[in-house]
């Protein structure tokens, strides 16, 4: 037997199959167990040691040889009987695309609405010290303020300024950047802040704040009431509808709070909307909390505050976002919910 010959059969043969069940007679043909190429192989052991020694290379090269154009010819076929059982007439799948979260969204309008108006946006860290989440803040220890901010706190510490806790409001990063820049500045900083409450329609133990802050020779409460009537027009359309009202917050000094209207007047009214007043028994719906910033928070970040003024202000993400979306209950922006992510 030739196995030059051999080989040049079994090509042949080969590539004339058209499919699976030609390509097993072939192989049965010239690599089964009763082929001769086998037989030729298992009868090397009574050949002459000389004979033996030309003729297995030889054979045992054939064997590989055809072995690999047999798996060759295989997955071709096996190729081409899948690309048959495609049917182009049938109508394709439609793949899912990503959607970005509400509250992704809303902190990026709120971003490009007061960078647009020449403020700095600054990050801070969720792990916070006391000494910045409060007490920089005029919130010493004994301050009833505390109460309702007295939330996750970390293990170990022996002083204000080492124990730690999730900061409960960007706040803190006030005095973090006033210690380390000088006035004039406009900063605002989102982020996650968590505090240890009651959750409803309204209310959840963690959610997004934006801070802002601008300090200034000047700066006063009408400078503030002009950023923010247009912070919320663009936000919510000329005709939203808003109010002040004084409040009281340990950092500021005088403080106010910001309402939107949920329904009657002129803005625009839905049944989400009118959800959220329900649940709230009140057409207004607070979003904000602001004010001048206290002296005593100048002091600490170590600016004189008979030469520097400003204001500051505070406002939830998810409060903004229930209002532009129509979303009636806080919740469910952090319930999983795809009908809810899918939409946006």
């Amino acid at each position: 037997m030739n196995p030059e010959t051999l080989k040049q059969e079994a090509y042949t043969d080969i590539e004339a199959c058209n499919n699976l069940q030609e390509l097993e007679a072939v192989r049965v043909k010239y690599v089964g167990r009763k082929s001769e190429l086998t037989l030729a192989l298992r009868g090397l052991k009574d050949l002459p040691l000389e004979e033996r020694r030309n003729a297995a290379p030889k054979l045992q090269q054939a064997r590989k040889e055809i072995e690999g154009m047999l798996a060759s010819k295989e997955k071709e076929l096996a190729s081409s009987k899948a690309e048959a059982k495609v049917d182009l007439t049938r109508p394709g799948t439609r793949h899912a695309f990503g959607h970005l979260h509400p509250l992704t969204l809303m902190e990026k309008e709120v971003v490009d609405i007061f960078t647009s108006m020449n403020f700095s946006v600054i990050d801070g860290p969720e792990v916070e010290t006391e000494h910045y989440n409060f007490d920089v803040l005029n919130i010493p220890a004994n301050h009833p303020a505390r109460e309702m901010w007295d939330t996750f706190w970390l293990k170990g510490g022996n002083d204000s300024r080492s124990r730690k806790l999730l900061r409960t409001h960007t706040s803190p990063m006030q005095v973090r950047y006033m210690e380390t820049h000088t006035p004039p500045l406009q900063i605002i900083v989102p982020g996650r802040v968590f505090r240890y409450e009651a959750t409803d329609a309204s209310h959840e133990i963690n959610f997004y704040q934006v801070e802002g802050l601008m300090v200034g020779r000047d700066v006063s409460l009408a400078n503030f009431k002009y950023v923010i009537e247009e912070f919320l027009k663009k936000m919510f359309g000329p005709k939203t509808e808003f109010r002040f009202r004084p409040s009281y917050f340990p950092f500021t000094e005088p403080s106010v709070e910001v309402d939107v209207r949920l329904v009657g007047g002129k803005g625009e009214q839905s049944e989400s909307l009118r959800a959220i007043a329900e649940s709230r028994k009140s057409e207004w719906l607070e979003v904000m909390g602001a004010g001048m910033v206290n002296p005593k928070v100048f002091e600490a970040a170590g600016y004189n505050p008979e030469e520097w003024q400003g204001f500051a202000f505070g406002v939830g993400l998810e409060r903004l976002a229930m209002l532009k979306y129509k979303i009636p209950d806080i919740r469910l922006f952090y319930s999983d919910d795809l009908r809810i992510i899918n939409q946006f």
